[in-house]
């Protein structure tokens, strides 16, 4: 694809010639101006030092001529005129008496004839013709005039000084031009090349060689005007490699490098020679398709997809790698290259909540959910402050003597126009958003608030649950929140258990032991949530300082019944107490779970079979009863 606009091209090189004819006439302009000033400075230089050196033989003349004069000596009169002769320049001079009559007069051989020299220079001093030099001086005895000495010079020997000074100057001058011009041509050659390159790294991606974002705008543009011009259509298919921060966090980003070209030319070959393909971001890649049917375009991605299946050798390592792609189809999805961007955005990321290593067609309905979702996390922002997050309560039982042990709070949200919420709905969205960070820093205070209020109120000291998000483990604040919130409701820290899934805690396995480590010296008590649905092995168990572990609702709903089930939480139980920890089992709905439950050794049970979770005021209840919930175990 040829990024550049050969018209503008044209035009900016026929501008840059023009540019250059410009400069070049107008430093010649200015040479020739300066030459021409420089010779005439030079030319009245030179004259008034001919005029000078003229009077000076003038002067010395006169002072010998006074006493020839007084005498009236013709033969010493010549004699001083025939000094002359070692001036060039003079070519006649003459003495007169006081009267005017010449005494005596001197000729150069061979100087041309020229107009008798008369005492009437004694007037004017000097006169300069075009040719000729004229000057006259009195000689004086006494103080008295008794004669004059005129002599003419010829201004030969001064033009041709100028001359060899012009053509010097004019040499000079066109010599500063040549340079002139050799410098403004080398430095626009210059400037072409770096305007080249500027051009290629603005539209180029400097790791594959590929258009880059700015270009993609401008080729995507490009199309689009086609389109609407002349009719057609034409297809997007944006492109997401999954987890290949992976690669860079592992491997270096050298090597991620290296895969990005590997993947930029599998991608190539797989494409028509009119297809554009481009890097527009650091895992992204776009395809513009031009005159596509909608199953060409899934095709390609089908295409596109499969070629990324097979392994990359990259130096000594073989990786594999998948990656996610959404397409959307102009005019059909969208009306303008923002539209048709954002709609394949929306197809590529629905790929990615699917499981990745897929594509999607963009279609209505996903516009829907973005929208909806756009509009959820707006109204989150908001549902703290204007007190619409409230916390429910559920009661957590002893299978032992079947006495309450604490509760478990769990976030509400009800929206004065859309009703309750479901948790289900709105907590990924404050997880993604980052917003559960602030949200969870209020359930903590809250969750802590109540638990003093109810002990204010009499109502004994009641343990409190509070489960803990990924986003939040990676506060950097957690821990100061929790303590804060612990502190300034005046309770115990050890009624506070947070509640942590089994996948966050092995996200990051040696940050999340020194978190947990911290929150159990200043007394909280740690539990792992919905465990078995994870990948944690018993040396991991072994390292993380908990004290209880949650049998995930998932293998609770089907027992008794099924055995892989059964077999499950009989495992999980057993495993467990062997390390000294307490088994809470959540999502007991029947007395056949409970009872196999408590017969499998399960420590702590929470479900619908005793209670949904409640606001606090309709807990009390729970909360002042001293006698058992449940019937003790046999």
């Amino acid at each position: 694809m040829s990024v550049a606009n050969p018209l503008r091209d044209a035009r900016r090189i026929r501008l840059g010639r023009w540019l250059d004819l410009a400069n070049l006439v107008t430093a010649g302009a200015a040479l020739l101006v300066a030459s021409v000033l420089l010779i005439a400075f030079q030319f009245l230089s030179l004259r008034d030092a001919m005029l000078e050196d003229v009077e000076v033989q003038a002067r010395i003349v006169s002072e010998n001529s006074v006493a020839a004069l007084l005498f009236h000596d013709v033969r010493a009169s010549n004699e001083t005129l025939s000094a002359l002769f070692a001036a060039p320049a003079v070519e006649a001079a003459a003495i007169f008496d006081a009267d005017g009559s010449t005494l005596a007069a001197f000729r150069r051989n061979g100087a041309p004839e020229g107009p008798p020299l008369a005492a009437s220079l004694l007037r004017k001093g000097h006169h300069f013709s075009a040719t000729h030099l004229e000057l006259a001086r009195a000689i004086e005895a006494d103080g008295q005039p008794i004669g004059v000495v005129a002599i003419r010079a010829s201004l030969e020997q001064l033009y041709s000084r100028l001359l060899a000074y012009g053509a010097l100057t004019l040499a000079v001058a066109l010599g500063s031009l040549a340079v002139a011009f050799l410098l403004v041509s080398r430095m626009r050659n210059l400037v072409k090349r770096t305007e080249a390159h500027l051009a290629w790294l603005a539209h180029v991606d400097s790791v594959t060689g590929l258009p880059n974002r700015h270009a993609f705008n401008d080729q995507l543009s490009t199309v689009l005007e086609k389109i609407d011009r002349f009719g057609g259509r034409a297809g997007l298919l944006l492109l997401d490699l999954d987890n290949f921060k992976m690669v860079n966090d592992t491997l270096g980003h050298h090597h991620g490098d290296l895969l990005l070209k590997l993947v930029a030319q599998r991608l190539l070959d797989c494409l028509r020679s009119g297809d554009v393909l481009c890097r527009i971001g650091g895992d992204e890649f776009a395809v513009i398709l031009e005159s596509p049917t909608t199953v060409r375009t899934e095709d390609v991605a089908e295409k596109l997809l499969a070629a990324l299946a097979a392994p990359f050798d990259v130096d000594v390592h073989e990786i594999y790698i998948t990656a996610s792609a959404g397409l959307s189809i102009y005019p059909d999805d969208a009306r303008d290259a923002e539209t048709l961007i954002r709609n394949a955005d929306t197809a590529m990321y629905q790929a990615k909540g699917k499981g990745k290593n897929g594509y999607e067609s963009f279609h209505p309905e996903l516009d829907y959910r973005v929208q909806k979702r756009l509009s959820l996390e707006t109204n989150l922002r908001k549902a703290l402050d204007r007190g619409e997050l409230t916390l429910h309560y559920q009661p957590k039982v002893s299978l032992r003597d079947g006495r309450l042990v604490g509760v478990e709070a769990l976030l509400r949200w009800h929206h004065p126009e859309l009703g309750p919420v479901s948790p289900a709905e709105f907590i990924p969205v404050a997880e993604d958003s980052g917003l559960i960070v602030p949200i969870g820093r209020w359930v903590l205070r809250q969750a802590c608030q109540q638990v003093a209020a109810w002990r204010n109120a009499g109502l004994g000291m009641v343990n409190m649950a509070v489960n803990l998000s990924a986003r939040q483990t990676r506060d950097p604040y957690l821990v100061r929140d929790i303590v804060q919130a612990v502190r300034e409701a005046g309770i115990e820290p050890g009624q506070l258990e947070l509640e942590i899934t089994e996948t966050v805690l092995m996200d990051n396995v040696h940050v999340n032991v020194d978190l947990l480590h911290r929150l159990q010296s200043e007394g909280i008590r740690l539990a792992i949530d919905d465990f078995g649905t994870g990948y944690s092995s018993m040396a991991y168990l072994k390292r993380f300082p908990i004290d209880q572990v949650k049998i995930d609702r998932t293998f609770v709903r089907d027992i008794p019944g099924d055995g892989d089930d059964e077999a499950i939480c009989v495992a999980i139980i057993a495993m467990a107490h062997s390390l000294g920890l307490s088994v809470t089992a959540e999502g007991v709905e029947t007395a056949q779970q409970l009872d196999f439950l408590r017969n499998a050794g399960c420590d702590v049970m929470q479900g619908f079979h005793l209670a949904e979770p409640r606001p606090p005021e309709q807990l009390a209840g729970f909360l002042k009863s001293r006698h058992a919930l449940l019937p003790p175990q046999k």
